[in-house]
């Protein structure tokens, strides 16, 4: 028997985030003191009034230490703040207005409700995503984030930051500071080295707040606890200044810069994190089982911040300097994925040919335990593919991290946060109704000339003409990317980011204020594959067979296919993405190329390092379905579009290795990420362990396959999830690029999810 297989899942349930701690008033104060401190601090430049900021909401906002906690951070959220990213509060100087008015709906007295007033007409001049909406978003083409009534969605924010914590470990709070008075010395006026280096005085306070929470916590302990949580306050005041020496000290200041900075990935914690945890092994100071209790730890504190599709923590694979350490994290934390079968954190292993049987082994028994992580990237496929797309030397390219659902950045290198998401088949509706979206009636051409379909005499001439209007939307994306930097730069400049960022310190700039070594974003892209199968049924029956013109075609599509059932039937029966056919795999593609070239091209163009397309996929790929006519593909009106570059639901029908060799002949390098979804029965995955690895590495390494994400669940169980939800309140499903609780979803995403294939051993050809 394996070492740790003796390890039993501890509480395998799905936590929640936990409600504020603080009271009703208490909050409203702060959230008073916090709009007073930018209204007197604004005049004073975006540094300064951000670090002022700042220092209203930390140490204040830091909770109480949990019972089950082995480090210390956790933080409360109020509906005005500052922050990165919409799932932790809003980006920048935020305001969610929605959840004020909640709040203010709460509280008891007209006065306190009249307070709240006065805070929502003060921010609704000076939220930062507020301001970019009402500068950029029109009334015809483009949604707010997310609106799915609209073609393109746009918004602000700075999603995916993977910070150097290597520096950070190595350097400590005084390296930091050291480093940064060195630059002050040659321009010590700097409003920029004189912020951050205010923020590293905000880590010290808050590092003596919760030492604080931790001896006054220990009073009321007894025992092992008591011993742990002065362990905790010993910790807390070792990294105030020091670079730390072990693996807690390690553990704790990273996670308590990511806390401050609001970063909600984590990157590559084996090979920073794996020499402190076997030195520790080696002296002395830690068991393995004390390893695994630290790192359960911190897998249940990323799981209580519940940030959807967030929570990265990456494992294996090329450009690693400690291998062999972190191959010791590695193991461990395999096993924490395995028992834990948590929504997050987002655990994913990068591999290539070299990498062991034994990782191979205990990945597939997390899944096959029904984990749903890690999911598995191919750095055969992607390093090479990511220093072409994003222009970069192979060395940093070995750093690519994934983030969100699966978008590619370069850890303390890039930003490359997805702020803009295209409808691909909610273009091609409008594009076939001469600018007016059939959902809506609403006019959304963008004042592009549409020619009627009857002047389309060939394919090509018709498939020309979408592109001609797809271009008009990729236009607008690249501008509504780089504008979201400049307004955002404009308002903040994420100092605690900006702090373990190459090359903000060297340069004396923030972030986006061209501190940043490589300045990237990712356009999220949607419906791919209901576009390419509608395009090529539009070839086969209109242009090639000739059995219907494009209007007959389109009144059936405008109909829904009510009383047009024969030709919905001729739509369905034409080929489809997903069953490694020629000529829908090959529509799929010049489609996915037009698409991404054209991304990338203007990114470059406009003075980006790289704006790369996300063939990506969460629940919006249902709410969006749900707001899309229906389509040529056969598709309904209403109905989910297809799950990132996986085909629609039940459109494969020849089984795994056809699914994978479409999925495989996608060129990686003009996509900064491409979500690859397979589900198999645990009855199939598990007692042909042998075939699934086969068939795994044979996609992997023969057909260069970049990406997958595996469920094993049996369709039954989620049809009887459906109908009994209190059965299964710990049934972790693989939405797409995300997990989720089954049972937590909308009926819609649970129908998107009951519609994909389960290759059980029917399915496979095994009875």
């Amino acid at each position: 028997m394996a070492k740790f297989d003796v390890y039993k899942a501890q509480n395998v349930e799905v936590s929640v985030k936990i409600p504020c701690e603080k009271s009703l008033e208490e909050q409203l104060s702060i959230m008073e003191l916090y709009t007073k401190t930018h209204r007197e601090n604004k005049v004073k430049g975006k540094e300064i009034c951000e670090l002022e900021c700042l220092k209203v909401l930390y140490p204040r906002m830091f909770r109480s230490i949990e019972p089950q906690d082995k480090i210390v951070g956790r933080l409360d959220f109020l509906p005005i703040g500052f922050g990165c990213v919409t799932s932790l509060g809003g980006v920048g100087h935020y305001c969610v207005f929605s959840k004020l008015r909640d709040f203010q709906n709460n509280l008891e007295t007209k006065e306190q409700k009249e307070r709240v007033e006065v805070l929502y007409d003060y921010w609704m001049e000076n939220d930062l995503k507020t301001i970019y909406c009402n500068e950029m978003l029109t009334d015809d083409t483009i949604g707010g984030f997310i609106d799915t009534k609209y073609p393109m969605i746009a918004t602000a924010r700075l999603s995916g930051m993977m910070l150097d914590y290597p520096k950070l470990l190595q350097l400590g709070i005084r390296g930091l500071r050291t480093t940064i008075e060195e630059k002050m010395k040659e321009d010590p006026e700097n409003p920029f080295y004189i912020a951050i280096e205010g923020c590293l005085d905000i880590f010290v306070n808050s590092a003596d707040a919760l030492k604080e929470k931790a001896l006054e916590q220990s009073e009321k302990e007894d025992g092992a606890r008591k011993k742990e949580l002065k362990e905790m306050a010993a910790v807390l005041e070792k990294i105030k200044k020091n670079p730390p020496e072990t693996f807690p000290e390690a553990l704790q200041l990273l996670w308590l810069y990511a806390m401050l900075s609001g970063v909600i990935n984590y990157g590559r914690l084996d090979d920073y994190l794996g020499p402190y945890l076997v030195k520790d092994m080696e002296e002395g100071r830690m068991t393995e089982r004390e390893a695994y209790d630290y790192i359960y730890s911190l897998w249940t504190l990323i799981e209580n911040r519940r940030t959807t599709v967030n929570g990265r923590i990456i494992v294996g694979g090329q450009g690693r300097k400690h291998p062999k350490e972190a191959d010791v994290f590695l193991h461990l934390a395999m096993k924490v994925a395995k028992n834990t079968r948590y929504v997050e954190p987002q655990f994913t292993l990068r591999f290539d040919k070299n990498t062991s049987e034994k990782i191979w082994d205990e990945a597939l028994d997390a899944l096959g335990a029904g984990a749903t992580y890690p999911t598995l990237y191919n750095d055969e496929v992607n390093v090479p593919a990511v220093a072409w797309g994003m222009r970069i030397p192979e060395e940093d390219a070995k750093q690519y991290v994934p983030f969100g659902c699966t978008e590619f950045v370069i850890q303390g290198k890039s930003t490359g946060t997805p702020n803009v998401c295209i409808n691909l088949l909610k273009i091609l509706n409008i594009f076939m109704n001469e600018g007016i979206d059939p959902m809506d009636g609403v006019d959304k051409s963008g004042g592009c000339e549409i020619a009627p379909l009857s002047t389309y005499k060939t394919f090509d001439e018709f498939f020309d003409g979408y592109q001609r209007f797809l271009n008009y939307y990729l236009d607008q994306s690249v501008r509504c990317q780089y504008r979201s930097y400049e307004i955002m730069n404009e308002h903040v400049s994420f100092l605690f980011t900006s702090i373990l960022m190459d090359d903000c310190i060297g340069r004396g700039k923030a972030l986006l204020d061209g501190g940043v070594k490589y300045l990237g974003g990712t356009n999220e892209t949607y419906g791919n594959i209901n576009t390419s199968d509608s395009l090529l049924a539009i070839k086969k029956l209109v242009f090639d067979q000739k059995k219907y013109t494009l209007d007959e075609l389109n009144k059936a599509v405008l109909a829904d296919f009510k009383g047009y059932e024969d030709i919905r039937k001729d739509c369905l029966s034409c080929d489809k993405y997903g069953n490694d056919l020629d000529s829908a795999d090959t529509m799929a593609n010049e489609l996915y190329e037009f698409v991404a070239k054209g991304v990338r091209d203007r990114g470059i163009a406009m003075g980006m390092q790289y704006f790369m397309i996300v063939i990506s996929n969460n629940q919006l790929n249902t709410e969006w379905g749900n707001q899309t006519a229906a389509s040529p593909d056969g598709r309904l009106s209403g109905i989910y579009l297809n799950p990132a570059n996986n085909p629609q639901g039940g459109a494969d029908k020849s089984g795994p290795t056809a699914m994978l060799n479409s999925l495989a002949k996608f060129d990686a390098r003009y996509h900064a990420g491409s979500v690859q979804n397979i589900k198999f029965s645990p009855t199939m995955f598990n007692k042909n362990r042998a075939l699934i690895k086969a068939l795994m590495k044979t996609y992997f390494f023969k057909k260069g396959g970049c990406h997958l994400m595996v469920t094993v669940v049996d369709k039954a169980t989620l049809e009887d999830a459906v109908v009994h939800p209190e059965k299964y309140p710990n049934l972790i499903v693989r939405v797409s690029g995300f997990s989720a609780v089954f049972v937590n979803l909308t009926s819609e995403v649970q129908k998107e999810l009951l519609s994909r294939v389960t290759y059980d051993e029917e399915r496979c050809g095994m009875v």
